[in-house]
Parts: C-alpha cells; structure tokens; sequence
C-alpha cells in the first residue's frame, strides 16, 4: 500500500486555535454514530461535548472517535491509491505529548512498531491537539525519513535534491553534517513545541532505520551504483482534522509503492537525477528524446527498486496490482453509498499508466471542505 499522499484540503494560518466549531463537532458526531454502534446515544454525546465546548473552548475525542476519524480522513485522501486498507490503520494515541524530546522519541516508536523487520503496517501516532491558549506540537520534516541534499563547492547537490533548503535549515539550527557529506544522510527530525516557539533538532537512530540496498534482477553492475533507499514512507507534517479539532502533529504511513522511488525520488531532475547514468550504464543512445533512453533506463529502475524489496522482505506495492485494488476500493465505496473523490494524476502512475484501469476512467472530483481530512502543511 503506498502512503496515504492525498489531501487537498489547505490549513489556516495559526494564529492561535479558536474555540471547536459546534457544527463540524456535530456532523462528525453524527458521522461516527452512522457508520458505527457506539454504547452511548448520539444525543447524549453532543450534550457532553457541547458542555465540554462550552467549558472549555474544545472538547476531547473517545478513543474510537479519534480511531474513526483517522481512518475516514485516509478515506477521503483523494490523491491516494492506497485507501482500500483505510479501515486497517492502526491508531498510536499520543495526545498527552507535547514536548519536543517526547515527539521525536515516540516517532521513533512508531517507526520501530511501523516497520516490523519489513512487514510494514500502516500506523498513525496523533500527538496533542490545537486547542485554545494551548497549540499543538509542530514536526517540519514532511517525513520522519528524508535524506540531505548537500551543496558542493561545485554548485552541484550530493544527496537529494529537494531537501538542499532543509538541510541548510538544520545546519543553520546546529546539525553537524556527517564528514564527507553521502548522498543517503538521514535528516534530523525538526520539531517545535508549539508553531511560535524555535524548532528543535533530534537525530534518528540509525538501528530503527530500515534501508534497502538497491540491486536489478539481471543488471550486475547496477549494485555498483551503491543506492538505497528507506523502508517505510512516513507523512508527518500534515495537520488531521477531526470533527472541529486539528492535530497539527499526526504523523502516517503505508508502504511504498515501486514507482514511488523508481519513477520519482530517484530520477526526477530536482532530486537525485539518476536517468542519465542508468542510461549510460545501458548504453543507451541518448543523443535525442526519439530514442526513447529516458523510458527505457527508468523501467529498468523501477525493476530494480521492486526486485529490492522483494529481495530484502519489505512490503512494497507494485501500480498493476495497486491499481485493480483501488478500483475494487471504489467498487465497494459505491455499496456503501459513498463517492470517492480523486485526482487523476495522483492515481495514475508514472510508469506505463496507459496499461492500468485507473487510466480509462474520470472521478468525483475532491470537495476541499469533505472531513474528516489530512491538511496540507502550514507554512514552517
């Protein structure tokens, strides 16, 4: 299942979080006691909750509230291929974790209990809430794994391309760069008390790391390149509405998909760029765009990423098969009586999407007001 890469849905500055809107704490109430059979009546709990709103400016959601909403927010992630497993997630409640040092220690946990030696289960740890007078701790990385994008004295990045910025943000903040600088450091976790405080930096261990040496099925010499890459595609700076309520720290994860890193991290221009050495390995013509070099060398990736990681025992999707998954996925939304909203070219993979039945077909288009929701990121 690749990682639930879906919303559209865009957070509002914080200024500082606002009393619960009563009506989104109702309709998702209303929602929860729809799809499920909660012991107390719906009536009965919006009393409590519209006391507790009263009291407090908020209100705090049961454990199967906070279960349910998660789960329907990756249901409603209308860039994900991934959401058949939706009612899978696993849920690591950690709303009494505020601090900084807390943060980073029990995202390592959930890496530990995500990654599972390779079988990997798609979790979500959901630290404090934003609530009045008190918001909710901040990560900045939009991963717990990404790895550093160094500028050398030539003008050109070692590492990945798209992180240079933010690897030049935590050495300004006092990450050491390791000496010489690789192309596959692991980026410190960037995390804040709260968005109007100075972020804090925390290195991951190593052993709760799960990396993938890259080799190809019949290509020797690809493993000479020396790549890899992370085993578990963790979000983690995507606010979670639920029901009124934001958690601003929520961080989630499936498992990748083979065109994720193949078509993507590792070949796009502003990462790691790899087309034309796999191509020159090849030996392939790339004297024109005719020869068709930059289809061939990025199949061949991809062969060797999904080879990888079937070699190593770590769970990866393959778009053929995810792709018929998701179409079952929308099969059994309709039974349900639901729509299910999604972007085209998110859907569609990067690699011979023509071949895929997520190819032939239109969408619901997404509803950016739909919640429960993953937001898009604040500004950091």
């Amino acid at each position: 299942m690749p990682a639930p890469r879906c919303p559209v849905v865009h957070a509002p500055a914080v200024i500082g979080p606002l009393p619960v809107d009563r009506t989104a704490a109702q309709e998702f109430l209303e929602q929860f006691h729809f799809e499920t059979t909660p012991a107390e009546t719906l009536d009965g709990r919006l009393r409590q909750v519209s006391a507790e709103i009263d009291a407090t400016g908020s209100y705090t959601h049961t454990p199967d509230e906070l279960a349910f909403g998660a789960r329907v927010a990756w249901r409603n992630a209308a860039r994900c291929i991934g959401r058949l497993y939706w009612n899978s997630l696993r849920i690591r409640d950690s709303r009494s974790i505020v601090a900084p040092a807390d943060v980073a220690a029990d995202c390592v946990e959930h890496l530990r209990e995500a990654t599972r030696g390779g079988r990997i289960r798609s979790t979500i740890t959901i630290f404090a809430p934003d609530r009045p007078g008190r918001p909710g701790p901040r990560i900045h990385n939009d991963q717990l794994i990404r790895y550093a994008g160094h500028r050398t004295a030539s003008g050109e990045v070692r590492g990945d391309g798209r992180y240079e910025e933010f690897t030049e943000r935590a050495v300004a903040l006092g990450w050491r760069r390791p000496e010489p600088p690789g192309r596959f450091d692991v980026l410190p976790l960037m995390i804040s008390a709260r968005p109007d405080t100075a972020p804090e930096l925390f290195e991951m261990p190593a052993t709760e790391i799960l990396e993938v040496p890259l080799s190809h099925p019949d290509l020797p010499w690809f493993a000479e390149l020396r790549l890899r890459w992370h085993a578990v595609p963790a979000i983690s700076n995507m606010p979670l509405e639920i029901g009124g309520i934001t958690y601003p720290a929520a961080p989630f994860n499936g498992w990748y998909l083979g065109t994720e890193i193949g078509a993507r991290n590792l070949v796009d221009a502003d990462r790691y760029d790899l087309l034309p050495v796999v191509a020159e390995r090849l030996g392939l013509d790339t004297s024109s765009e005719r020869t068709l070099w930059r289809d061939r060398a990025m199949l061949e990736m991809v062969r060797a990423v999904q080879h990888s990681f079937d070699e190593a025992g770590v769970t990866m999707a393959d778009h053929h098969s995810e792709s018929e998954r998701f179409l079952t996925h929308i099969q059994r939304e309709e039974r349900a009586g639901r729509s299910c909203p999604a972007e085209w070219s998110w859907i569609v993979p990067p690699v011979s999407g023509g071949l895929t039945p997520v190819y032939h077909r239109y969408y619901d288009e997404p509803d950016p007001t739909t919640r429960p929701a993953f937001l898009a990121p604040e500004p950091s």
